[in-house]
Parts: structure tokens; C-alpha cells; sequence
């Protein structure tokens, strides 16, 4: 594609030198990337400005640079005045807006969400759509797995996917949204058929700063919807039981379809019976009321199913085909997954990381625990320091013994981290055992039957952050061993 029709429809922009004869081979953000007649667009990133690393994408063969302050290059140079806005409308143009050809639904909320995108991709395959997925775990296309950096990649890597699934036929694209992603506009030009949104609760305010901007910055998700009635339907979903659930309705003018267990919602949870092996309610809908028999344990579950099927709804999936995907899923890896070695008490992984989800897991764990409740958890260095002390409280109060332990340290002192999680804490049913791997290995040799041990904060991560490396660790593994080594020094 020639530079000019890339900027055909771009209005405001200088050049160096004429760009009509300059052919476009791709696009480069990253300057170690950069093949012979690729484009360069300079972004400013959190830690690392593209600007700096012009010279090198020259050197690696860009037919062009796009930037937004003077830069020195012996290449044409466009200059913009947003350079994250013109990669989003360029990465558009280039892979010819491949969002307009997909179902896209958006899912934002501190919690649920990777929960959320398994559930759906499971209803449309039921429904035998091919789909596709971007997730904090991966993205998938079809059943072609691709491992992710971030929860939401950027512009160029989203329309270039968005463009690898119509052109496998994908015809229904699900991922997370998160509130990064949504300030930083990595999901400009993406063209949302549906907004999801699940809860929202402390987290982030490290990047932040106030629990406002968090807000400010998920509702986007639903103003970028559109202001028009013209072209596909496109709606929004929002729990009603959420505190902020009138904010994100108002924040678009498509038909909004809630859900919800507390409050009348058109898509609506009653008679929920929970227990350790999933749960049971009747889902009030639309289309009719239909009982669901799930193995997905806790309240939180019933919230994600309701959500999945208000979403489906949204996208004339049949109430039974809906109803069959729920009954038999198995579930999201790390996300109240247990591991069973034949002890006689349970462990459970799960990747709660703010006081709102451990909150709700522990609750969950308590409606059918027959002893004592045990939970290993710390928090991420480098992040929000404000919900440490919450974290702590909420194990303390729920929780008969709670090990406090590191996470992902990242560049903080882990023993910073956990003096920040005990200051304040008035209650002594906790210990502090730095090291994971221990404090994971206490609880389970601490635990007798009936009692239920919860591994908490990492879930399906497969690493720990340490300093600047990511270094092998998987809870669910630490506990499958300590449980073996536990079983055999004490034979049944």
C-alpha cells in the first residue's frame, strides 16, 4: 500500500518530503522489528519513547518514520500531533478496518473477565461459530493458541490479529478490556458490537491514581459504542447489582440488557444454591427461565454465567444452547481451580488479587468448608501500595489462618511489601513466610481434614517476578508436591 492512501482520510499532518511514490511493505512500533519498507511510528510508552530509536529503525530499512516532535532522519518524516491516535487509524487502514467484519465484544470490570471470555468462547463454539479470543492468559484463533503480553495488546498488534481471524473465518472475536488499555487507546478504531461491563472495585490505582479515573477510564469502553443508531445493533451489558452500573448505562445510547442476583435485572439469578461441587439457580431472561446446573462453585460463578448469557442474548444465541455450554464447561485455569491428589482436605489456586475478589472467594469457600480455612496470599510490588493493608484485613477477618508471603515483587523488597500488608492488622491469626514456596508448603502440612487450603494472587501464572526477571514458579504445582510429600510422610 502506497504512504498516501494510508493517510488518505488523515487530515491534519506535515511532511519532510513528498510520500505519493512510497510503497508501505508494514507497520513497526518497535524499532528492532523494522524490515525494509516498513513504516515507523514513534509512540512514547510508559518507560520507553520511540523517538529515541529512530536511527536504528532506519538502519533496519524504514521507508518512512511517523512522529510527533523534530527528529533527525535522512528517510521522509510525517509529523502528527498524537502519535498513539495515528497508529490506531493507520494499523486500521492498513489491515482495511477488520473489526467491521467481526463480532467484536469487549469485556471491562476488575474482576471476571478472563472467567467471562472462556464462558462465551464456549456458548458461540457451542453454537459452532469459530471465534477468537485476547485474554490475560492468551489469544486464541480458532483453536490456534498465541501467547499475550498484555491483558489488551496495542493498536497494531489488535487490527493485525482482528485481520488474521476474518481471514480465517472467525466471525465472532471476544476479549478483556482493560483500563490501561482503554486510557492509553490501544483499542482505538476497534469496532465493539457489544460492551461488557462486570464489577468494579479497588485495583490499579497505582497507574491510576483515584478510584474516579479508574471509572472514567472503563466507561470508555461503553462511550466508544458510537452515537449513532445506523449500520449493525450494538449493545451494552452491566451488572445492576454493581454500585456504578448506572454510570456505564449512561455512558452509551445503545440498549442496555442487565443482569444481576439482588436488584430486578432482565437477565436475573434466583434461587441460587451453592455448594463445593458448583452451584444451581433459575436464570430469569428474555426468552424465558431456564434452570442451570453448574459446576462452577460460588457466587461470583452465578454472576459470570449471567453475564455470558445476557451477552449471548445480545447476539441471538437460543436460551438452550446457552444453557448446555454453561452445564458443562469446565471452567478457566486458575480461577478456583482445585488440586486433588486424594488428600482429605481441599487446595484451591485461585488468582484473586484485590480485596473484592479474595473477599468473594473466601466467602465462597466458606459456604462449604467443614473445618478450618487457610490462605496463602501477598501482593505485587511496584503496584497500588493503598490495598496491602485491605488485602491483609480481608484475610484476617474471613480466614481462620491466613500466610502472609510475596507475589510478584517485581523492583520492591518483598519485606517492604508485607509490612505494608500487617501494619494496622489487630488480629494474631496470621504468620509472615517470605519465601512462596514455604509458605505455600506450611499451609498444606498445617491442614487436617475438612479444612481447605487457598493458594491465592497468581492463579494460572506460571512465573514470579523478581527484580527484573521472570523466574519458574506455578502454585498449582508447589501445592500438587507439597500435597505428595505430605500424603507420604503420613500414609493413609
Amino acid at each position: 500500500m502506497k504512504l498516501n492512501q494510508l493517510f488518505s482520510k488523515y487530515k491534519f499532518y506535515k511532511t519532510t518530503n513528498p510520500i505519493e511514490d512510497i510503497v508501505v511493505h508494514g507497520i513497526e512500533k518497535d524499532s528492532r522489528q523494522v524490515k525494509e519498507g516498513d513504516l515507523f511510528i514513534c509512540i512514547k510508552g510508559y518507560t520507553v519513547d520511540g523517538h529515541h530509536f529512530v536511527n536504528q529503525a532506519v538502519e533496519n530499512g524504514a521507508c518512512a518514520i511517523v512522529a510527533e516532535r523534530p527528529i533527525h532522519a535522512n528517510v521522509p518524516v510525517i509529523y502528527v500531533s498524537n502519535t498513539t491516535k495515528t497508529l490506531a487509524y493507520l494499523a486500521n487502514q492498513y489491515y482495511d478496518h477488520p473489526s467491521r467484519d467481526l463480532r467484536l465484544i469487549g469485556i471491562t470490570g476488575t474482576n471476571g473477565k478472563t472467567t467471562m471470555t472462556y464462558l462465551l468462547d464456549e456458548i458461540f463454539r457451542h453454537y459452532e461459530e469459530k471465534t477468537g479470543v485476547i485474554g490475560t492468559i492468551q489469544m486464541k484463533i480458532g483453536d490456534e493458541i498465541i501467547p499475550v503480553k498484555n491483558t489488551t495488546p496495542d493498536a497494531l498488534f489488535l487490527q493485525k490479529s482482528f485481520r488474521e481471524m476474518v481471514d480465517n473465518n472467525v466471525s465472532t472475536a471476544i476479549m478483556e478490556v482493560s483500563s490501561h488499555a482503554l486510557d492509553m487507546g490501544r483499542v482505538y478504531g476497534s469496532d465493539y458490537d457489544i460492551a461488557v461491563y462486570t464489577n468494579l472495585s479497588q485495583d490499579h490505582l497505582d497507574y491510576h491514581r483515584s478510584m474516579e479515573d479508574y471509572l472514567r477510564a472503563k466507561t470508555l469502553l461503553f462511550s466508544q459504542l458510537g452515537n449513532h443508531y445506523t449500520g449493525r445493533p450494538k449493545f451494552a451489558v452491566v451488572n445492576v447489582d454493581d454500585p456504578y452500573h448506572d454510570t456505564f448505562s449512561k455512558s452509551t445510547p445503545y440498549e442496555v440488557l442487565t443482569y444481576g442476583i439482588k436488584e430486578v435485572a432482565d437477565v436475573r439469578g434466583v434461587d441460587i444454591s451453592l455448594t463445593a461441587k458448583g452451584s444451581s439457580f433459575t436464570m430469569e431472561t428474555p426468552k424465558g427461565n431456564v434452570q442451570i446446573n453448574s459446576p462452577l462453585p460460588g457466587e461470583f460463578s452465578v454472576y459470570n454465567m449471567l453475564a455470558a448469557t445476557a451477552t449471548a442474548l445480545c447476539a441471538d444465541i437460543p436460551l438452550h444452547i446457552i444453557k448446555a455450554s454453561l452445564e458443562t464447561t469446565n471452567g478457566v485455569p486458575g480461577r478456583f481451580e482445585t488440586v486433588d491428589e486424594g488428600q482429605e482436605f481441599g487446595v484451591i489456586v485461585d488468582y484473586a488479587h484485590t480485596p473484592d475478589s479474595l473477599e468473594n472467594v473466601l466467602k465462597t469457600i466458606g459456604h462449604f468448608v467443614e473445618g478450618k480455612v487457610y490462605v496463602v496470599v501477598g501482593c505485587g510490588g511496584d503496584r497500588d501500595k493503598t490495598k496491602r493493608p485491605q488485602m491483609a484485613k480481608v484475610a484476617t477477618d474471613i480466614a481462620d489462618v491466613a500466610i502472609f508471603t510475596s507475589d510478584n515483587p517485581r523492583t520492591e523488597d518483598p519485606k517492604n511489601i508485607l509490612n505494608d500488608m500487617v501494619e494496622g492488622i489487630t488480629n494474631e491469626n496470621y504468620v509472615v513466610e517470605q519465601d512462596r514456596k514455604k509458605a505455600i508448603e506450611l499451609a498444606i502440612k498445617s491442614a487436617n481434614q475438612g479444612d481447605v487450603v487457598l493458594v491465592a494472587g497468581k492463579g494460572h501464572e506460571t512465573y514470579q517476578e523478581i527484580g527484573k526477571e521472570r523466574l519458574p514458579f506455578n502454585d498449582r504445582l508447589v501445592a500438587q508436591e507439597a500435597i505428595k510429600a505430605k500424603l507420604k510422610e503420613n500414609p493413609k
